[in-house]
């Protein structure tokens, strides 16, 4: 069930970010994909990057990112994959959602967004960085701005219900 528009073009912007969430997923895929195809050491292809992008491998975040690329090379494939495909679905389903303005795809919104925030902060108090911030500042965002439809939505049907109840029109 849609609801009135007028919160259709902040919907539509959170839509947006959400979609480009999972087509950024699915493009990840890919290129790990393309490396496990041809037997690429991630590390390796982790530190190129760092390399060609010239940021300081010494760095914290650079030494995590190298880390990480290790540890999923570890990782079974088919369960990389897995969890990347469900994470990409559910991004692009809540998009469409929201783009729709679908009360479910706002309380799917809601729900994926705060389920991230315990995480994000702990993440944020480890190792305090703009990257960390940013994550966290802009999932409370959308969380708050999505509650807040919510919240108006159901007050304006409350009000509709007292005024049909008190015989107004």
């Amino acid at each position: 069930m849609a609801h009135s528009s007028g919160h259709k073009k902040g919907l539509r912007a959170v839509a947006v970010v959400e979609a480009s969430k999972g087509l950024l997923a699915i493009a990840a895929s890919f290129v790990f994909l393309e490396l496990v195809r041809k037997d690429v050491d991630l590390e390796d292809a982790a530190q190129s990057l760092l390399y060609y992008l010239h940021i300081d491998p010494d760095r914290r975040l650079s030494q995590a990112f190298v880390h990480a690329a290790g540890k999923v090379m570890d990782a079974n494939v088919t369960l990389v994959l897995t969890i990347i495909f469900i994470y990409s679905a559910g991004r692009l389903i809540e998009s469409y959602g929201l783009w729709r303005q679908r009360v479910w795809a706002e309380w799917l919104a809601i729900i994926s967004g705060a389920v991230y925030l315990p995480f994000e902060l702990y993440k944020l108090i480890q190792h305090p960085n703009w990257i960390h911030w940013t994550i966290l500042l802009v999932n409370i965002v959308v969380v708050f701005y999505i509650g807040w439809v919510r919240w108006d939505e159901i007050s304006a049907r409350r009000a509709a219900k007292m005024r049909l109840a008190q015989g107004g029109d």
